[in-house]
């Protein structure tokens, strides 16, 4: 739950702070916040990587 408050909180700065100086840059950093977080709980996972990945995409709704 805390990880929810933090991107929300760095999404909703990231706007203000985008409409505020008009920088597109500033929309992207949520983005690659969650990218870089995902990435991270994806390379703790104990198996090889590409063997994580894979079952990932295996994974059906």
């Amino acid at each position: 739950m805390v990880w929810v408050a933090v991107f929300g909180l760095l999404t909703v700065v990231s706007v203000m702070l985008g409409i505020k100086k008009r920088k597109a840059a500033f929309f992207l950093m949520p983005l690659g916040a969650i990218f870089t977080f995902m990435l991270v709980k994806i390379i703790l996972v104990p198996l090889p990587f590409t063997d994580t990945v894979r079952f990932i995409f295996s994974l059906q709704g």
